[in-house]
């Protein structure tokens, strides 16, 4: 589904930008399942509202949670680019 992750109170989304399967591993572990089936881009499972939290992550793929790995939370973004996973 659509990823999404509560900041400063309010829930909000990812943007797409440099989205790959590191970053997918990240938040499948984060919500914890075993392992991330595929990643998505493009709003895939339909846009969110509110803020963009987070945009250009880059995460190695061992870290805890998003915010564990390096990225911008100014975005370049509309939620027609919104990150989505598929989780196992």
């Amino acid at each position: 589904g659509r990823v999404e992750v509560f900041h400063n109170g309010q829930w909000g989304t990812v943007c797409d930008d440099n989205w790959t399967i590191k970053e997918g591993r990240v938040v499948c572990r984060w919500l914890g399942y075993r392992s991330v089936v595929s990643v998505h881009t493009g709003a895939h499972h339909g846009q969110g509202s509110g803020p963009i939290w987070l945009d250009d992550v880059h995460c190695s793929g061992n870290e805890a949670t998003l915010f564990s790995c390096r990225f911008s939370n100014k975005h370049n973004c509309s939620h027609g680019e919104d990150a989505s996973v598929q989780c196992n």
